[in-house]
């Protein structure tokens, strides 16, 4: 048998070699010597391009990459020679029907096509402008399919917040006057003095302004919720060793955001008056979960403190609790559980995915007046 040439393998990229050293045999290709020259062909120029490929060969979808395609993979389990389906299996059913149409001999062009996909352990909205054109054989069947392609996510998300900064900002610093001057009407109405008054306002006011300036920071186009937590809690840096953080990156809307950072102010000084940061040994911890974006799917953040002073609920709510209860779980259309257990308060923020970076209701600041 004529020994088959591997020149198309001589690119010097890193998945030449992966591609050489990969065990075909256990695939539907067959081994590399076995190849057509239609597959080693496309191989070759896939391997050769600094543009981002991917071929997927046979009715079982073989995957075969290149360098540049590599940094679309994330942290997903090694792609090559697995099937096309699986290695994108959380989008499959949106990008499935459009292999099938390049198999069927139909090529596909999109722009800044939206995908939840899971490239790092969590799900994430991103976009790609992609081609999916068929790969004929000598005998002009489809064998396969060429995937040309690009995420978009970084241009897509600055082209929204261009759009938003015009139309928004007008009406987002309406509405932040609006809630300065009712959380200063209500601060003055709550405190027992007019220095306590000052002092309290003064704070409130700080830490709405650092979320602000998250807010800003991405043109207002929505704030992280680590950006926003750390930016308020950036006052108590002295007990910054005992409060840790853990979650995925998400993005909340505006609003959100600004209620968010309020109500992790109030926790804050709380904690600090009375809780687990009022003494050596307590500790807090900030944690979030999250679902697929715009799904049913759920988002929790939990603030929960330990090792300090024996807790008890209090006898009366202060306009800080009812930010905490009332205006944040109506900010995320959710639910807000505060538990004054003993070894330490735990307060519970829950609502859906879908719930989440939308232009939700105006913020409402509760009322001053005792429940």
């Amino acid at each position: 048998m004529q020994r088959v040439s591997f020149k198309f393998l001589e690119s010097a990229g890193e998945m030449a070699s992966a591609v050489r050293a990969y065990d075909w045999a256990s695939t539907s290709l067959g081994p590399i010597e076995c190849w057509g020259a239609s597959l080693r062909t496309a191989v070759g120029i896939m391997l050769s391009s600094a543009f981002p490929k991917c071929i997927v060969w046979g009715p079982e979808l073989v995957t075969i990459y290149n360098d540049a395609f590599r940094p679309l993979l994330g942290d997903k389990p090694e792609a090559l020679g697995r099937p096309f389906s699986e290695v994108w299996a959380e989008a499959w059913d949106t990008i499935g029907p459009i292999v099938d149409r390049a198999y069927a001999g139909e090529a596909t062009f999109i722009e800044d096509f939206p995908l939840v996909v899971d490239r790092h352990g969590y799900p994430e909205q991103a976009w790609f402008t992609f081609c999916y054109s068929p790969i004929r054989d000598a005998e002009g069947r489809v064998a396969g399919m060429m995937d040309t392609v690009i995420e978009t996510t970084g241009k897509v998300r600055a082209d929204q917040n261009s759009r938003l900064i015009n139309a928004e900002l007008a009406h987002r610093i309406k509405n932040l006057l609006a809630m300065v001057s009712a959380i200063a009407n209500q601060t003055f109405h709550s405190a027992s003095s007019m220095e306590e008054a000052k002092a309290t306002l003064g704070k409130r006011l700080s830490a709405l302004g650092e979320a602000h300036s998250v807010l800003a920071e991405g043109s207002w186009g929505g704030a992280s919720v680590r950006a926003v937590i750390e930016r308020v809690l950036s006052p108590f840096r002295s007990v910054g060793g005992r409060i840790s953080m853990e979650g995925p990156p998400l993005d909340l809307a505006a609003r959100q955001a600004l209620s968010l950072g309020l109500a992790i102010h109030e926790l804050a000084a709380n904690a600090s008056k009375y809780g687990a940061l009022s003494d050596d040994c307590g500790r807090v911890t900030i944690s979030w979960k999250i679902g697929r974006p715009g799904s049913d799917e759920e988002f929790r953040l939990v603030w929960e403190e330990q090792g300090g002073p024996v807790v008890a609920e209090p006898k009366r709510r202060g306009f800080g609790s009812r930010l905490i209860e009332k205006a944040l779980a109506g900010e995320f259309h959710g639910k807000v559980r505060v538990h004054y257990a003993p070894e330490g308060l735990r307060c519970e923020l829950s609502t859906t995915m879908v719930n989440i970076r939308i232009e939700a209701a105006e913020l409402e600041i509760p009322s001053a007046r005792a429940d």
